[in-house]
């Protein structure tokens, strides 16, 4: 499985972004997706998931600003992010998971490259 992302960028504080992700390969074998970022110096911290179910898990630090979604008809995942904040500024992966929603939490099994999301004050 190959997890592609797009949508990264700057944006100014209040702004909005959405980042998207388009998997390929052996994507019978998904039963879950999401994004973890990783800001500098932090580790790597799981911010929304999404099962195949519609299961959602949204970390305490976006919800009600941030959406994970996808739309099947183009095989893509989102996330809108919105109300952007500077201590938002990261790399965003795309993850999937072939287990349930609680293996993205624990340890998913493919990851994106990453896209760099910069919020400026």
């Amino acid at each position: 499985v190959q997890l592609v992302e797009s949508g990264g960028g700057l944006v100014q504080a209040g702004g909005s972004l959405r980042l998207s992700c388009a998997p390929s390969g052996s994507i019978f074998s998904i039963n879950a997706m999401g994004w973890y970022r990783q800001a500098p110096g932090k580790e790597r911290e799981l911010i929304a998931a999404l099962s195949h179910g519609d299961d959602t898990y949204y970390a305490d630090s976006v919800k009600g600003r941030f959406t994970i979604s996808r739309d099947n008809a183009k095989n893509t995942l989102y996330l809108q992010m919105n109300s952007l904040k500077p201590e938002d500024t990261a790399m965003f992966y795309c993850a999937a998971a072939r287990g349930t929603i609680a293996r993205m939490i624990t340890g998913p099994d493919y990851w994106g490259q990453g896209t760099q999301v910069t919020v400026s004050s």
